[in-house]
């Protein structure tokens, strides 16, 4: 499910875009004083940031103007911030996933692959170049996230606590992904408990909490505010990652941009597969979940198994369960209503592209 589908229209979206325009301009004529193949990386690094209706740049700029926030490109220069460590973290994610591909078009690892075969390099070694340079690319991205958020002006104060949030969302996200990782040394499916904390980590934190309590702390929000806006985005990205997951299998290929089948295949720790391993259906598909010689016709077996098992419809349920969660922490009164407006779409999107 693609969060440019969540339906924050906040203004400084054009700001955003200058302040990304102007730092990749910037680091490509420093890139070009060392080579034409450095420059050329920081043209493909800036491809892959390119696109997208900006999600987090939308939640900081959001949280920033509803909270009485006024000026628009000192903010942008936050919500770029949080762009660019989003750039940073699905670079790396496709490194980790041995993706060479995102959304029909090569990533930077594809094109460095590519690049490598052109040049005569066999299978292996141009694979190893790809994954190299998307490794690389995502440090890049990542470290200059930080260098982006130097560029916003603010008290002394306000921007160590910026600093601590973005550093938190760095830190929750390499959490994340290494307890993924982690699991899958385990062949046992993991406890739901543990597959929404990963959900949470993974997810949550840079994609809802942070920008959101970024924009706030900008602002200067009572603290309250920025407290109730974190247990929002906790609860809104759990429930995005739950459906996510869920389309995974069960979404439209076109719309998802993703095969429904290649989460099955890699064997995915997910609230749904959770489920069902803890049901006697589990025996009639553990076989084929995980395995990379899975088929098409063993795809739809197995999702055919996961609606009987009730898998689905519980997977949706959850997701709906911390949709409401979240909603609930909007209607706390602390959070004033226009920002409580501009957020209820998300987790209402949420619930509609599940049901």
């Amino acid at each position: 499910m693609d969060m440019d589908t969540l339906l924050v229209e906040p203004a400084g979206l054009e700001q955003v875009e200058d302040a990304l325009g102007r730092f990749f301009e910037e680091s490509k004529v420093r890139a070009a004083k060392i080579g034409p193949g450095y420059h050329a990386l920081w043209e493909t690094l800036e491809r892959c940031t390119a696109g997208g209706k900006r999600f987090r740049p939308r939640m900081v700029m959001s949280a920033y103007q509803m909270l009485g926030g006024r000026d628009l490109e000192n903010a942008a220069e936050l919500g770029a911030a949080f762009e660019l460590l989003h750039t940073a973290l699905i670079v790396h994610d496709d490194v980790i996933d041995r993706d060479f591909v995102r959304r029909g078009i090569p990533n930077v690892s594809g094109h460095y692959r590519s690049v490598a075969e052109g040049a005569g390099m066999g299978p292996e070694g141009a694979r190893h170049v790809g994954l190299s340079a998307g490794v690389i690319a995502g440090d890049l991205a990542l470290s200059n996230a930080y260098r982006l958020l130097e560029r916003v002006e603010a008290p002394a104060l306000t921007r160590r606590r910026l600093g601590t949030i973005l550093d938190e969302a760095v830190f929750a996200s390499a959490a994340g992904e290494f307890l993924d990782i982690e699991s899958s040394l385990d062949p046992a499916m993991p406890p739901l408990e543990d597959i929404v904390q990963m959900a949470r980590l993974k997810t949550s934190v840079y994609s809802f909490e942070g920008p959101l309590q970024a924009g706030a702390v900008l602002a200067d929000a009572d603290e309250e505010v920025i407290v109730r806006l974190g247990d929002f985005g906790r609860d809104a990205g759990i429930a995005y990652q739950i459906a996510d997951d869920l389309l995974g299998v069960f979404g439209n290929e076109t719309r998802t941009g993703k095969t429904n089948w290649g989460d099955l295949r890699e064997g995915k720790r997910t609230a749904l597969m959770s489920f069902v391993a803890a049901r006697p259906e589990w025996e009639r598909i553990s076989s084929l979940v995980g395995s990379p010689g899975m088929s098409a016709a063993d795809a739809d077996y197995v999702r055919r198994v996961l609606v009987d098992s009730g898998a689905k419809d519980y997977s949706a349920g959850l997701a709906a369960d911390y949709a409401s969660r979240a909603r609930t922490h909007l209607e706390s009164g602390a959070v004033p209503p226009a920002l409580r407006t501009a957020l209820q779409p998300v987790v209402t999107a949420v619930v509609d592209r599940v049901r």
